[in-house]
């Protein structure tokens, strides 16, 4: 140790440590928040500040956002966005134009996504169990449509709680909205309206960006 060294009070050599070790604490920190900004925009943007009146295009938000149990479906829905509807086999035929309607929205707003379209899954909940028309997933199946099928669950504990997932507050019938986490935060009306297909485009496309890398939200 130098003799200036010597002559410095130790009260100040512990200050000058303290202070590297907070300035160190503090970058660490901004390291960590920068890292988990898009994270926290998507999460702030739509689960703390409320979207309100004319914020969203067109969906309703589900707030709070419903959490999805990965035990009800046979189908990862972690870390993509996943639009999901529930209908009867036996109901969605090629002549039942409201279910058509739905398959044919959610394949359309998928499509517009481009290249982040591959981040949006879509599912079909058969809700009877029943063989589906060769008709429809010749047009809307998995290879060519992105959507994939499945049935309700066998355990009936499981299945009664789904069915009181899917149905809370009448959104049963609705375009359900599951983000990556993965929970239930927007419901859409099935229509075949281009102004509205424009506006569920839109509030899809504003969810990607605010969560750019379908991060765990």
């Amino acid at each position: 140790m130098s003799d200036k060294e010597l002559l410095i009070p130790a009260s100040q050599t512990d200050a000058a440590i303290n202070a590297r070790t907070r300035r160190g604490r503090i970058q660490m920190l901004l390291l960590l928040l920068a890292c988990a900004s898009p994270v926290i925009a998507s999460y702030l943007a739509y689960y703390v500040f409320k979207p309100a009146g004319g914020k969203t295009n067109f969906g309703t938000l589900v707030y709070p956002a419903q959490e999805l149990n990965p035990a009800w479906l046979r189908v990862s829905t972690q870390g993509k966005w996943t639009m999901l509807i529930a209908r009867p086999a036996s109901d969605c035929q090629m002549k039942d134009a409201e279910c058509i309607e739905a398959l044919f929205l959610m394949r359309q707003v998928k499509v517009a996504m481009g290249r982040e379209s591959k981040r949006v899954q879509l599912l079909w909940v058969n809700t009877d169990g029943k063989s589906v028309d060769p008709e429809v997933t010749k047009v809307y199946d998995e290879q060519s449509a992105g959507l994939k099928i499945v049935t309700l669950p066998t355990d009936p504990q499981l299945k009664a709680q789904f069915e009181d997932w899917l149905n809370k507050e009448g959104s049963g019938q609705q375009i359900q909205l599951i983000d990556p986490s993965p929970a239930k935060m927007m419901l859409f009306p099935v229509t075949n309206s281009p102004k509205e297909f424009a506006g569920m485009k839109k509030d899809l496309e504003k969810l990607l960006k605010l969560n750019h890398k379908g991060e765990k939200l």
